[in-house]
């Protein structure tokens, strides 16, 4: 099927728009971005909001609500990682809201360039689950938060589960067999890959940032580069590489072990022995937001349990309005490797503490030297 037939399918509802974008990504088609160049968003709307976030969320069905209310979408400006988005926003760029992630929430109000959210605008923030707030350093002096909580999930391995001998339980020990040397992979970003590797060294979060902390992870990360086939934060490249089997695991988010298993492809996301690396991502309100009353649109709709059967349904990522997990039966939640209880995923895993920006520039200048074989 070529790209005209899958557009047609696209229209006859046949297929998502989301395995549509994959399918023109791996086609090497992708979308023409526009350049940010103005202290204000670039927008082909100027009355509407603008959110400044990741690729896969831009798509209509996480802004039905705000679509139904201004009859048109907000406007999307797309970041590869956060750690670009925030060097853009310290040149100028200045958007209504943008979509980081916990670990990064003091570094990105200490530059003064964001607003805690008044969540008595919020229609939805009466049922956004309470621990996804209530995370240390998260809370403004105001009482309000800095960072609204929205998607949240695991970082794990995604294994061929007939590709894969496994040897015992589920463990993080998979992306260092040496039996699988060059048939594994792994996310390119320290975000993910050096926090994973501290729970592989047993180095708990509390001492990451220790000079000892540091140096056992940076040990195991060195030991696990020449069994890596691929370093990339391009999901399709791990997905594709693990559905061809010129890969049998890899770290990967809960998203792409939904992706290939609804492929038919056989892969389990593995629930490791040590326990999985938890995140959780929200959105920041910009202190010069160019339509403010538009950004609260843009996080509410984001907030409703629409978008949330959504993100659970398509991505396998947990969403932070409670209600959107009643939209679901056990058997459902339990394959995506969620529960009618988000509580008890999020109590399982490791979540990631918020580092110093000395930290996080020493972090990922030592796992690039890493990645680089030195």
């Amino acid at each position: 099927m070529d790209v005209v037939d899958h557009l047609s399918a696209v229209k006859r509802g046949k297929l998502s728009r989301r395995a549509f974008n994959r399918i023109l990504m791996g086609a090497g088609i992708g979308v023409i971005a526009t350049p940010l160049t103005s202290r204000r968003a670039l927008a082909q709307d100027g009355a509407q909001g603008t959110i400044f976030t990741w690729g896969g969320y831009d798509i209509p069905e996480l802004y039905t609500n705000y679509e139904a209310d201004n009859g048109t979408l907000p406007n999307f400006a797309i970041f590869g990682g956060t750690e670009e988005a925030l060097t853009k926003m310290r040149a100028g760029f200045t958007p209504d809201v943008a979509h980081p992630c916990y670990s990064g929430v003091k570094r990105w109000a200490d530059t003064g360039m964001f607003q805690p959210v008044d969540t008595s605008r919020l229609s939805n923030w009466g049922d956004v689950i309470p621990s996804l707030v209530k995370l240390d350093g998260n809370m403004a002096e105001n009482g309000n938060p800095w960072l609204v909580p929205f998607d949240w999930g695991g970082t794990s391995v995604t294994y061929r589960t007939d590709l894969f001998e496994l040897e015992g339980e589920e463990s993080w020990d998979m992306l260092w067999d040496q039996r699988y040397a060059g048939q594994l992979g792994s996310l390119a970003s320290g975000g993910d890959a050096w926090w994973c590797g501290a729970i592989k060294a047993g180095v708990d979060f509390d001492d990451i940032a220790t000079d000892e902390g540091f140096e056992k992870v940076a040990a195991v990360m060195r030991e696990q580069r020449p069994l890596i086939r691929v370093y990339t934060d391009d999901t399709t490249t791990l997905e594709q590489a693990l559905a061809s089997g010129e890969m049998v695991a890899s770290m990967t988010w809960a998203s792409s072990a939904v992706t290939l298993a609804s492929e038919g492809v056989p892969v389990k996301f593995a629930q490791p022995k040590e326990g999985a690396l938890t995140w959780v991502c929200g959105l920041m309100m910009h202190k010069d937001a160019p339509n403010p009353d538009k950004a609260y649109e843009i996080i509410d709709s984001l907030l409703s349990v629409e978008a949330g059967k959504f993100m659970i349904n398509d991505y396998g990522y947990g969403h932070s309005n409670a209600r959107s997990f009643d939209q679901f039966d056990e058997e459902q939640l339990t394959a995506l490797g969620l529960s009618k209880n988000p509580e008890e995923i999020l109590s399982a895993g490791h979540f990631q503490h918020q580092q110093s920006q000395e930290w996080e520039t020493k972090m990922n200048e030592t796992f690039e030297m890493i990645k680089a074989g030195f």
